[in-house]
């Protein structure tokens, strides 16, 4: 092999992004986790209509799928939920009690940086926050400020997004009324 070949090899091997998954829980024991154990069956969201448009207004996209299916018992609903930080998709677990987020934990990371929002001093920002009503045609935002992480940009700007989805699915759900 020359020198030069064995040099672009290094220097390509060198300068590709690695997008390393983490796992951090599987969602099936996340949604476990949220009810002690004794999962409800679950259910089954449909994005049609105003909640399609009120989901792409936060998300500023449509979401790629088009039922959601999710967990509820009392006045509690289980989410999970993909949102793509930079590039790939980050897997977000989402419990929302009383129109409150009440736990929050990123489940599965795939971005080569930003990992940093896994952190539970990070995730506790968004414990207890709910959605102030929207303004105009403006999407409904979150009661609280959410601190940023440099150059994790574009991963906080993820979280913010499905926790406002999370708590606005809530609303569409029986368990929102309890």
């Amino acid at each position: 092999m020359s020198m030069v070949r064995a040099c672009f090899l290094v220097l390509a091997f060198w300068i590709t992004p690695v997008h390393a998954e983490r796992v951090y829980q599987q969602p099936d024991a996340f949604v476990a986790e949220a009810f002690g154990g004794r999962v409800p069956p679950p259910a089954v969201l449909w994005l049609t209509g105003d909640l399609k448009t009120e989901v792409r207004a936060i998300l500023e996209h449509d979401y790629p799928a088009l039922r959601l299916r999710y967990w509820g018992q009392g006045g509690r609903s289980v989410w999970v939920l993909e949102e793509i930080g930079k590039e790939l998709p980050i897997t977000v677990g989402i419990v929302v009690e009383n129109n409150r987020i009440v736990q929050m934990r990123v489940l599965v990371f795939r971005e080569s940086r930003g990992w940093e929002i896994e952190s539970p001093a990070f995730i506790r920002q968004y414990l207890g926050a709910t959605l102030k009503p929207a303004q105009g045609s403006k999407a409904p935002q979150l009661d609280r400020p959410i601190d940023g992480i440099s150059g994790a940009t574009l991963s906080v700007r993820a979280l913010s997004k499905l926790s406002r989805m999370a708590l606005l699915l809530h609303r569409h759900t029986p368990y929102s009324k309890l």
